[in-house]
């Protein structure tokens, strides 16, 4: 069990646990354009679901993911949260997803995924685990088309994924009409590399705001930047 200060992820039948990926993609996924709707892709726990059910007024979100078990352990976290009544849980996959909401003309103000990103070859010997780190679980190319058949004309989509990916990501995304918005880069610390890249897209082509975020100075020792981003969640912050 994992608790923030305004709810709770039980996590115990996830494969992916409760990391500072999905808490950064929750507390700086953009929601000044008051999204009506939201929906997260590869929900895992439903952390970042949870995070913009309390960041926002959003009348609906909805999540969807294709582990079984996942799903369930998702739908018990959004029942136990104070804003079960806007948040809704699929069991499926994205492709079946987008294909049955796009024929319903269904569109999202607000997209969010921390997508799997291991395209090596490589394995934990945790099936489960792999699949949820796996790219090719979830291709980018597949959440890109998804996030573009299903997004509103004046909606946003938001991804985490690991810097070396930054350029060929934006580069498909503006292939099909996505243009970065907004693009911060994340290191650990001072010196470290950039490790991840927190992106930011819309439908409208401009010159996306660029910025880094340091997550600490010290071993547990945050920088002001990043106690600001996450104090709303975190508990000892």
């Amino acid at each position: 069990m994992f608790s923030f200060k305004q709810f709770t992820i039980e996590q115990d039948r996830c494969a992916m646990k409760v990391g500072t990926d999905g808490v950064l993609l929750g507390a700086w996924t953009p929601i000044s354009h008051k999204p009506f709707n939201i929906l997260d892709i590869g929900s895992g726990t439903g952390l970042i679901s949870l995070m913009l059910a309390q960041r926002s007024h959003a009348q609906q979100i909805d999540a969807v993911e294709i582990d079984e078990e996942a799903y369930e352990q998702c739908v018990e976290n959004f029942e136990q949260s104070k804003w079960n009544d806007r948040l809704f849980c699929y069991h499926a996959s994205i492709d079946e997803f987008t294909e049955e909401l796009f024929e319903d003309e269904e569109e999202y103000d607000l997209i969010v995924s921390n997508p799997p990103f291991y395209s090596e070859n490589y394995s934990s010997g945790n099936d489960k685990r792999d699949q949820a780190r796996f790219q090719e679980a979830l291709p980018f190319d597949e959440l890109i088309e998804s996030a573009q058949a299903l997004l509103s004309e004046n909606g946003i989509f938001a991804v985490i994924i690991p810097y070396k990916e930054e350029e060929s990501f934006i580069e498909l995304a503006q292939s099909i009409g996505l243009f970065p918005l907004k693009i911060t880069r994340v290191k650990g610390n001072g010196t470290s590399e950039i490790k991840r890249s927190l992106l930011a897209f819309s439908r409208i082509e401009q010159q996306p705001f660029v910025d880094e975020l340091i997550i600490e100075t010290d071993r547990h020792k945050y920088t002001p930047e990043y106690i600001d981003l996450t104090k709303d969640f975190y508990l000892k912050l």
